[in-house]
């Protein structure tokens, strides 16, 4: 139960010769609106069919660390597609559910994004997951009303009004208007998760994460995922298989 739960947190919280790494240096324009950030943010919204990445996910809680590569597959908007080293551990993301199974305990899981939600404390659907890997807002910006500031070197939106139960903050880079950090706390229940952009890398005109960080923190236990994106390739023909072996044991959460 605790190998799944990170799994999932691994998920919702992340080169080839025609990759460019691409730093953030330009320096904000004070003069933006947030309507005129928001914009430029959606203009660079990822534009592709099919994503293929080799990604190498660090786990790190307290004085302990595991590292391990996966294969990441995206069908834009439709699937994102998990495995790891032999296919031990296989998922598979919809807009309609989550499967998941684990050949090391014979275990599986098939539901809803709401088993998820409960688990995680923030409300988890497709897009946020797949707008997470691609670093993009995890909410959609056009549904509530935004302050615009600096902060350092990057351009700050915040609801105009933050709810008690939920505060959001959305750092842009001033160069090209991918987030730089998605930070989420819910004061009440001692929860914090930060998702921050270490790099982007051009691949074919499309600027995606290099490196993502995530940091979770509930009560006083940190948890640090480092996702680190190679190889990707774009627009190719991918399979996205997917099937539950016969006699393995449901997972059920309550």
């Amino acid at each position: 139960m605790k190998a799944f739960k990170i799994l999932f947190v691994i998920l919702f919280l992340v080169g080839c010769k025609s990759t460019k790494n691409i730093s953030s240096t330009s320096e904000p324009n004070k003069k933006l609106s947030s309507k005129q950030i928001i914009k430029e943010h959606f203009k660079q919204e990822a534009k592709f069919k099919t994503l293929q990445s080799r990604v190498k996910v660090e786990y790190i809680q307290g004085n302990k660390s595991q590292a391990h590569t996966i294969s990441l597959r995206i069908e834009k908007d439709k699937t994102i597609w998990i495995s790891s080293f032999l296919n031990v551990i296989r998922v598979k993301i919809t807009p309609e559910k989550v499967g998941y199974y684990n050949k090391l305990d014979n275990t599986y899981f098939e539901g809803d994004f709401s088993l998820i939600s409960d688990l995680l404390g923030i409300e988890i659907n497709f897009n946020k997951a797949q707008n997470l890997l691609l670093g993009e807002a995890l909410f959609d910006l056009n549904n509530e009303m935004y302050d615009a500031d600096i902060h350092e070197s990057s351009y700050l939106l915040q609801p105009k009004t933050q709810s008690a139960l939920l505060e959001i903050f959305f750092l842009l880079s001033p160069k090209h208007f991918k987030m730089d950090s998605q930070q989420l706390s819910q004061p009440l229940k001692r929860r914090m998760l930060q998702i921050d952009y270490e790099n982007y890398q051009k691949v074919e005109k499309q600027i995606l994460p290099q490196h993502i960080k995530i940091i979770a923190l509930e009560n006083e236990e940190e948890t640090i995922i480092n996702m680190v994106f190679k190889s990707i390739h774009l627009n190719r023909d991918l399979r996205f298989p997917f099937r539950i072996p016969s006699g393995f044991e449901e997972i059920v959460i309550r």
